[in-house]
């Protein structure tokens, strides 16, 4: 093979796997903007990671059997907010669905977007735990100063009684932490149409 031949063939094989190289980076960038939501979509569905499953409706009437729920709050120091479940704890039947309520105050003066994540303690508990409405399915956006009652409804599936696993557990902590929206377009615009209103 001559001198000119080589360097084609080195050429060639640059050239592929330089191809090669921009679609597993292609691929790897995809995989990664589609990662979050399908292990959002997995734990969800599963429980899987004490993620609580999610509802179309309840489950129907009671058992009998009774269990403990409490409710736990996180804010991320990031964002300005205060936030509490309006009580700390409630005893509910299995299979029945019951009504809660968080409170969240925006200590800014500016609007801002909160993002609510949740998980379920006991992670054995969690896919038993599911919720039909829930202000974390939602982005929230408080203006300055401003307070919002936000519901949570769910019941405890007849199931956890028949797994041997998770029928010992009398109390389950249904926890949420709020962080900053990375999006805080809407934040924004409420800002700009309140400065308008006021001019």
């Amino acid at each position: 093979m001559d001198q000119t031949n080589r360097t084609r063939s080195t050429q060639r094989g640059v050239r592929l796997t330089a191809a090669s190289m921009v679609i597993v980076v292609s691929a790897m960038v995809g995989l990664v903007s589609v990662a979050e939501p399908l292990y959002k979509l997995f734990c969800q569905v599963t429980g899987y990671g004490g993620t609580p499953r999610i509802a179309v409706k309840g489950a129907g009437g009671g058992v009998g059997e009774t269990m403990t729920v409490r409710f736990d709050s996180n804010v991320n120091r990031e964002l300005a907010w205060k936030f509490r479940p309006e009580v700390s704890q409630v005893n509910v039947q299995i299979g029945e669905e019951k009504l809660a309520f968080y409170e969240a105050k925006n200590v800014s003066n500016v609007p801002l977007v909160g993002t609510a994540t949740f998980n379920v303690m006991p992670e054995r508990a969690a896919i038993y735990f599911n919720k039909v409405q829930c202000f974390c399915f939602t982005e929230q956006l408080l203006q300055p100063g401003e307070s919002i009652e936000m519901p949570v409804s769910f019941f405890i599936d007849p199931d956890i009684l028949k797994d041997q696993y998770a029928r010992d557990v009398k109390t389950v902590t249904l926890s949420y932490t709020f962080f900053l929206n990375q999006d805080q377009s809407k934040a924004q615009t409420a800002a700009t149409n309140q400065s308008n209103y006021s001019n």
